[in-house]
């Protein structure tokens, strides 16, 4: 296996070398590296530095980059662990080069995960983490990660494969991003409550291809009960832009008040707010003295999360402008025109486009769809 040196952040590791010339490089190496996934291991570097638990497993270690980077720019006490024997080898050749005192271990997740456990669990899967979420609830005391790249399954567009995995309907709509995050954290929460255990949002955001979570959890059945409280649908009518949000694990009938057709419920999934009140501002105070190999991107995403309402879904304006069937003005006309009705509005971090308010729909057309 001919490999490579690469650096990120301050840590410099060895690579499979990767055909540059395919559709998807990553694909092409023995081991898994994606470069592209620069700025979720940054923001958790950053993360690890503010919530500093006192141990830390990469539970999918492949090159071990992730677990290598937190013990180096971190300085917490690392576990790496794969199960590839192939992962395993150069996870090991990398750690002896680090010289750092990095734990490294040959075991699948879920058997780890059912034996022994960390103050922090880093999932990185290719793919679901669907099938090791159970064990590293149990695995985990303090703070559970978890990425899920199959954003097909959790938006809508596979429909039956998402609701296999993450026992819940998502619906393609133009806020799919949003909905495949609260699903996947709604399918946690699930798994975590009936160990009489709650969640709460550390940070928590959708990118690219890409999902992922910054979790805290907590003991105790109280609370449980209040994230489960949590968790609920959005019922989206099929033939015009109308939703509403909904609390509970059984779904009521509701009728689109726009139209008169029956809204068709999304979830069960999250509700509410992603993100702990002030991590952002946090993190980008971090980003400032650590500078980031994404450092551009990386704080483009904060001030974007850290402006975004806790709406569970969002409108993208451009989507309702060719719906009324006229030009879309610029966004920043649109939020002023919401917010002079007195209602809240922000932009959001899914979508370029996108609009989070607590105006009703109607105030929201009028917004897009005035004249200069």
């Amino acid at each position: 296996m001919e490999l490579v040196e690469i650096t990120e952040g301050k840590t410099t590791v060895l690579i499979p070398v990767q055909d540059d010339t395919t559709q998807f490089p990553p694909g092409s190496a023995p081991i898994f590296f994606n470069r592209r996934m620069e700025l979720n291991r940054d923001v958790t570097i950053l993360l690890l530095s503010i919530l500093q638990p006192s141990d830390y497993l990469d539970a999918m270690g492949a090159t071990g980059i992730r677990g290598i980077r937190v013990a180096t720019e971190c300085g917490i006490p690392v576990t790496i662990s794969d199960r590839e024997p192939s992962a395993i080898n150069l996870i090991r050749k990398n750690t002896e080069r680090s010289g750092l005192a990095i734990k490294v271990i040959e075991r699948d997740a879920n058997a780890l995960l059912s034996e022994q456990s960390f103050d922090a669990v880093d999932l990185d899967p290719f793919g679901t983490p669907a099938w090791v979420i159970d064990a590293a609830i149990r695995g985990t005391r303090r703070f559970l990660f978890v990425t899920a790249t199959d954003t097909a399954p959790l938006c809508g567009a596979h429909l039956k494969a998402g609701i296999r995995r993450y026992g819940a309907e998502p619906m393609n709509t133009e806020y799919h991003s949003e909905v495949g995050l609260r699903i996947l954290l709604g399918f946690v929460v699930r798994e975590t409550v009936k160990y009489d255990r709650g969640i709460e949002p550390v940070f928590c955001y959708a990118r690219e291809h890409f999902t992922r979570l910054h979790l805290r959890i907590l003991r105790g059945a109280k609370a449980a009960d209040e994230t489960l409280s949590h968790i609920g649908f959005i019922h989206q009518c099929k033939k015009c832009p109308y939703r509403e949000e909904q609390a509970g694990l059984h779904t009521v009938s509701i009728t689109c008040p726009l139209c008169g057709e029956p809204l068709h419920p999304i979830g069960p999934l999250w509700l509410g707010s992603i993100q702990r009140d002030g991590i952002t501002k946090e993190l980008k105070t971090l980003a400032d003295t650590h500078e980031p190999g994404s450092k551009k991107d990386l704080l483009k995403l904060l001030d974007a999360c850290e402006e975004e309402l806790p709406t569970s879904s969002f409108y993208d304006y451009h989507v309702l402008a060719k719906r009324l069937g006229c030009s879309p003005p610029a966004i920043s006309v649109v939020l002023e025109r919401i917010r002079a009705g007195g209602y809240a509005v922000s932009r959001t971090h899914f979508s370029g486009y996108g609009i989070k308010t607590d105006a009703p729909l109607e105030i929201v057309f009028d917004a897009i769809s005035a004249q200069q």
